[in-house]
């Protein structure tokens, strides 16, 4: 049923952005980790998604003008891979450290806790929506029942 699909895209979202924004929380935890268990300082991490199923919008047309209609199969997002940002390091001197080099640098994250913020938020945002089009969709769901009482 076409309909209850779309409790599964919205659920889809909401566990994708939820991801996002443990990620986000995991490089957050991480700004100052000099030392890891692969050696050397934390490399920032990102989600990557995936959309699956449905069909492309040339189907769908295609489909109308054939009289067809939506025949896509459940579609949705997910987490395709979760890739370390290759950007470069942060050297600071602290020759008292730790992880300081002979050179008296320490190598910190390429973590920048403001686009940790700005991800974080905007994970937050398309969670929301997520969460708002299933409760549109349950409101459908339940006005279409009283219909038939």
């Amino acid at each position: 049923m076409a309909f209850l699909s779309s409790f599964d895209i919205s659920a889809s979202g909401m566990s994708a952005q939820r991801m996002r924004m443990d990620i986000a929380a995991e490089n957050i935890a991480n700004i100052d980790t000099t030392r890891t268990e692969g050696g050397g300082a934390y490399r920032r991490k990102d989600v990557v998604f995936e959309s699956y199923g449905g069909d492309s919008f040339r189907e769908a047309m295609r489909n109308a003008l054939r009289g067809k209609g939506f025949t896509s199969s459940p579609a949705g997002v997910r987490v395709a891979n979760i890739v370390e940002d290759d950007r470069e390091m942060k050297q600071v001197y602290n020759p008292n450290h730790p992880d300081a080099d002979e050179n008296g640098f320490v190598t910190l994250p390429n973590v920048d806790l403001l686009k940790e913020t700005v991800d974080s938020m905007s994970a937050t945002r398309s969670y929301e929506a997520n969460v708002t089009a299933l409760n549109a969709m349950k409101l459908m769901a339940q006005k279409a029942l009283d219909i038939g009482k």
